[in-house]
């Protein structure tokens, strides 16, 4: 299968990655390649900074992810944030607080009126996915709809996962993306998402 590198060090990406896209020789960045300043404003615009770096460096076949959580009742944040909510360096935890505490000032989530939507605050897991190739650039994206809880629960997953609550698991289901099994959650991920369309891509090229 094809052989890749993807614009990352995080092994738990690489991994997570890997499992998807069966097949495939998924690489994480080789040490000493920089990794640039992600300065765009949306998800396309990151993934492609860091897929253009890692495409200069190695002259291979690249695949680079940018993707956060965009929340409704704050505008779409925190959106290219996520990662850096609280400030750089800033923990997961330091994040999810940012962001619960800012909807509680928002008041109560206005989920009535959407079949099958929870008592909270609307909110998208979003991911993109940039591949170079010797075509070109390639963009694909994938969503995860759900809602926000104030309360985390589940110690699996990481980021917002223990106060995001899919919708995809059905509304009887109830589980933060933190309490999923990880094959439940590649099933549902953003990540998942955006990675089965280029899947798609790959075994067509």
């Amino acid at each position: 299968g094809p052989s890749l590198i993807l614009a990352s060090r995080n092994e738990h990406k690489v991994r997570e990655l890997g499992e998807i896209l069966p097949g495939t020789d998924l690489r994480a960045l080789p040490e000493g390649v920089e990794s640039p300043p992600e300065t765009g404003v949306t998800f396309e615009e990151n993934a492609l900074i860091k897929a253009r770096s890692a495409r200069e460096a190695t002259g291979e076949v690249v695949v680079a992810d940018d993707s956060g959580l965009e929340v409704d009742a704050l505008d779409g944040r925190p959106g290219v944030y996520s990662a850096r909510y609280a400030g750089e360096g800033a923990t997961d935890a330091g994040n999810l607080a940012r962001v619960l505490s800012e909807l509680a000032e928002t008041g109560p989530g206005g989920a009535e009126g959407r079949s099958g939507s929870g008592p909270g605050h609307t909110a998208r897991y979003v991911c993109v996915i940039a591949l170079i190739d010797d075509s070109g650039e390639h963009l694909f994206r994938g969503t995860c709809e759900g809602w926000m809880i104030q309360e985390p629960r589940g110690d699996g997953g990481f980021g917002y996962d223990p106060a995001f609550v899919p919708e995809a698991t059905g509304p009887e289901d109830g589980r933060t993306m933190a309490e999923l099994t990880p094959d439940e959650k590649n099933a549902i991920s953003h990540r998942g998402a955006a990675a089965r369309v280029l899947a798609d891509y790959l075994i067509g090229n």
